[in-house]
């Protein structure tokens, strides 16, 4: 009974010490950024040392169910915002919360439970949250506690296998406390160069010990959790910094005697393949460590003797990279190949194309033993990297796709300043470039090829591919045809075989093969081309001749997704006008050309999927909802891209432009309300695609029938509360849209010239349609004021667009809205709420929309 009280009492100091004082209901997931908002008048219970003690002294006597709950106390406690106390009030609180940790440290039986012992790790971390070093250091038993601290982690990371999500914490402790060196003012030691090192050597020798353990009793590999890793990577490459040195010669020790131990393995007679998989397990950790230092000098103030230690370390990497593919092909290690990707990406990023990095010290060392003198010769080394895996790792998904990654990393630049464009002239130049661009088959590069060891999911990276080569040949390209067919070749070669097999006797299974590879690797061109001149070479390589094989394509397979989503995309990709490539000559047709194409295939599309019927719910994404949302996406993008006037279609009897919006009505009619909302992709582009159809074709909207228009309402109505802001925001769009066409159809009616008469029949259609359903637009009145009064709005400006419309539309339903709310609040409220609404409408004059719109 005693127990359950005291779990009860327990859980509701918790409570209150975990409420959301000021209400800015912050992210819960985001534990290492809280400070606790407690209310001035719970000074002096804060003030009073006994408060702490008593927390304390619960943790000691209580048995691991309740002393958890009295941890996560004090973890608030430990939290509690700075300027509830005075400087010498806040010294002395520290000094009790230091006194009581080193109480637990010494009596250290509690943390054997995982529940203590997360809640102890979590309560360290919030320590450093909260307060400086500089106030840390000056506690009466500051070197002791900091001696404590340390032998705990040591002893934590030794135990790897227990307690993963908890050693996070303790990481983010010392990364914030060695983080904050260079700031700390006082003459008191701070120790951290005395311990920083020994924790980064027992993170270092605890996971090469984990590796033969791991192997030989089949464990779960810590490697293979690569979010964990890299986080814990991220935190320690700020603790190695501090003392680099002692850790820079621990690494250099260590490495070499694992390469010789590696070396002697490979040349022994008696090849023992679990030692040499364990000498690799312990070497890719070895290679994730170098990548981890050498990119953590951008966190960390650096010196000419770390730069030469970085060197140091990147010689031994660049070596064992030779070395291992000196055994390719018959022999790979994954683990070993991704970590040195791993380290190729984070040289690049420190030492690679800066100005700054031609003196650096990096490269001495690297000069002597590698002859690499400079990022020139880096740059090479990468590119016959690059090269390299993907002639003879084309069987290893995992390292092909971070290969080319790593190959879009070097090539992509959005921002293309005069760095990064050098730096992309310095690679066209490299001799394993040039062989790319010219030798891009399977032959060269089995993964582009099919075979049927082969699952469909290895095509994605060829888009990544072909994204990072076309950028890569756009270096030089300028107008040059003739390079740019020659660039084609292999792709025009592979069409040509589709068109034979299409026309002769048709071998259904290798042409989907290789349309689906064709589709993905177009859909990376034409992602990279960004300019006129050289998206009107793709277009023209492509229009008339190859465009009909895709659409024959989905017209054949609509019912394979793993088909027809590639050349949905690639269509959706050509429709995008990124930069205003898509800007064709006057006496061009190909703007109005391209739209029909597209309007061919989301009809084809459209019209096929429908004959499916009803689907089962595992079945209705992948099968419908998914080619839908992209036949949207596409049509948004052609409709927003203003390379084609979409009245030509109208005045030259074209009904391509009617077709595509019947099939837009026909598929959204398909889908059910709830559908809409709940995945995602499909809210993200009908509700973009609906905005744009509302500002510039609502004759189209207007001439719907009844049963449609409902439909369009009442998605936009769900819409407005959705959690999406891209969907709400699209929703107000739109219906601010309707609202303000309504609005400016009625000032029309009140002029009554002959000539507004004959303009305003779409006009009218819908005013006469709302009269008959003045539900709706009440509805959506109701929805947006009880967002605005009652919640976290966090869309506010295009909540506003659409509400002077919609009162002025329904100033009766208005004025019965506004008592309605102001009555359901209390008393002491209302007045308060009546003056807001007196605010918003004040000055406003009627019927004049537009001028009083942003008032």
């Amino acid at each position: 009974q005693q127990q359950s009280l005291a779990m009860h009492l327990l859980k509701l100091v918790l409570n209150c010490l975990n409420f959301d004082f000021i209400g800015n209901s912050a992210d819960e997931s985001a534990d290492d950024l809280c400070t606790v908002q407690i209310p001035t008048n719970w000074r002096t219970i804060f003030l009073e040392p006994e408060t702490l003690d008593l927390f304390f002294d619960l943790y000691h006597s209580l048995p691991p169910m309740l002393s958890q709950i009295a941890l996560s106390c004090l973890v608030q406690f430990a939290s509690t915002r700075r300027s509830l106390f005075s400087n010498p009030e806040r010294a002395k609180y520290l000094g009790n919360l230091i006194k009581g940790v080193k109480q637990i440290l010494e009596n250290p039986q509690g943390l054997s439970d995982p529940g203590n012992y997360h809640e102890f790790c979590r309560f360290l971390a919030r320590l450093k949250t909260n307060y400086q070093l500089g106030e840390l250091v000056v506690v009466k038993d500051y070197p002791e506690v900091i001696q404590l601290i340390a032998n705990f982690t040591i002893t934590s990371l030794q135990h790897w296998e227990f307690a993963p999500n908890s050693v996070h914490y303790l990481l983010t402790l010392w990364q914030r406390m060695v983080a904050s060196v260079p700031f700390v003012k006082t003459a008191e030691p701070h120790l951290l160069d005395t311990y920083a090192p020994e924790i980064t050597k027992a993170y270092i020798t605890s996971r090469l010990e984990c590796v033969p353990v791991v192997i030989r009793d089949s464990l779960e590999d810590p490697l293979d959790d690569t979010t964990t890793v890299f986080q814990q990577l991220e935190q320690l490459c700020t603790v190695s910094r501090c003392e680099y040195e002692k850790t820079c010669t621990l690494l250099v020790q260590m490495f070499d005697q694992n390469a010789q131990n590696y070396q002697k393995l490979l040349h022994s007679s008696t090849r023992n393949p679990l030692e040499i998989t364990v000498q690799e397990g312990r070497l890719a950790w070895l290679v994730y460590f170098v990548g981890t230092f050498v990119g953590g000098r951008l966190t960390y103030t650096s010196t000419d003797e770390h730069d030469a230690m970085d060197g140091e370390l990147s010689c031994r990497v660049f070596q064992l990279m030779s070395l291992m593919d000196a055994q390719l092909p018959q022999s790979s290690n994954e683990k070993v190949e991704l970590a040195i990707l791993w380290f190729l990406d984070q040289f690049r990023k420190t030492y690679v194309g800066d100005q700054l990095q031609h003196t650096s010290k990096v490269y001495a060392r690297m000069s002597e033993v590698l002859g690499i003198t400079d990022d020139n010769r880096v740059l090479e080394t990468f590119m016959t990297k690059i090269v390299t895996n993907l002639k003879y790792r084309g069987r290893c998904e995992p390292v092909i796709s971070r290969t080319l990654q790593f190959l879009n990393d070097l090539s992509a630049d959005i921002s293309l300043t005069p760095a990064t464009y050098s730096l992309l002239k310095k690679l066209v130049k490299i001799e394993a470039v040039k062989f790319m661009l010219q030798n891009h088959t399977s032959k060269h590069f089995p993964f582009l090829g099919f075979s049927d060891n082969y699952s469909l999911g290895d095509l994605r990276c060829r888009t990544v591919f072909y994204t990072a080569l076309t950028r890569l040949l756009m270096v030089d390209l300028g107008e040059d045809e003739d390079e740019f067919e020659n660039f084609m070749l292999p792709l025009t070669v592979t069409f040509e075989s589709v068109t034979r097999i299409f026309n002769g006797s048709f071998e259904q299974e290798e042409a989907k093969r290789m349309l689906m590879g064709l589709a993905r690797d177009l859909r990376g061109i034409a992602f990279a081309l960004n300019t006129k001149t050289s998206y009107t070479m793709l277009f023209d390589w492509i229009y008339p001749a190859y465009i009909s094989i895709l659409q024959r394509a989905i017209e054949l397979w609509y019912r394979e997704p793993a088909c027809t989503t590639p050349i949905l995309k690639l269509m959706a990709e050509f429709m995008q006008n990124r930069s205003q490539r898509l800007n064709f000559d006057v006496s061009s047709p190909n703007g109005i050309l391209l739209f029909r194409e597209a309007s061919k295939m989301i009809c084809t599309y459209g019209n096929q999927i429908l004959s499916l019927g009803t689907l089962s719910k595992d079945q209705v994404y992948p099968l419908k909802l998914k080619g839908i949302s992209i036949c949207y996406s596409a049509l948004k993008s052609a409709l927003c891209g203003n390379y084609v006037s979409f009245g030509v279609f109208k005045l030259y009897g074209d009904n391509h432009f009617d077709n595509v919006l019947q099939a837009f009505v026909k598929m959204l009619l398909s889908v059910s309300h709830s559908d809409l909302l709940q995945y995602r992709k499909l809210s993200q582009s009908y509700y973009p695609l609906l905005e744009c159809l509302t500002q510039d074709h609502m004759s189209f909207i207007t001439s719907l029938e009844p049963h449609v228009l409902i439909y369009i309402l009442t998605s936009i109505s769900e819409g407005l509360t959705a959690v999406d802001t891209i969907v709400s925001s699209s929703c107000c769009a739109s219906l601010d849209y309707i609202v303000t066409y309504l609005f400016k159809h009625l000032a029309k009616e009140g002029k009554k010239t002959l000539r507004c008469r004959e303009i305003s029949q779409d006009g009218q259609r819908l005013l006469h349609f709302m009269q008959q359903n003045p539900e709706v637009l009440q509805q959506m009145m109701s929805i947006l004021m009880n967002t605005i009064i009652f919640e976290d709005c966090r869309n506010q400006w295009s909540v506003s667009r659409p509400l002077l419309g919609l009162i002025l539309l329904n100033e009766k339903y208005f004025g019965e809205l506004r008592a309605t709310l102001i009555a359901s609040q209390p008393d002491s409220k209302r007045e308060v709420l009546d003056q807001c609404f007196r605010n918003l409408m004040e000055g406003v004059e009627q019927n004049l929309l537009v001028k009083n719109r942003d008032r």
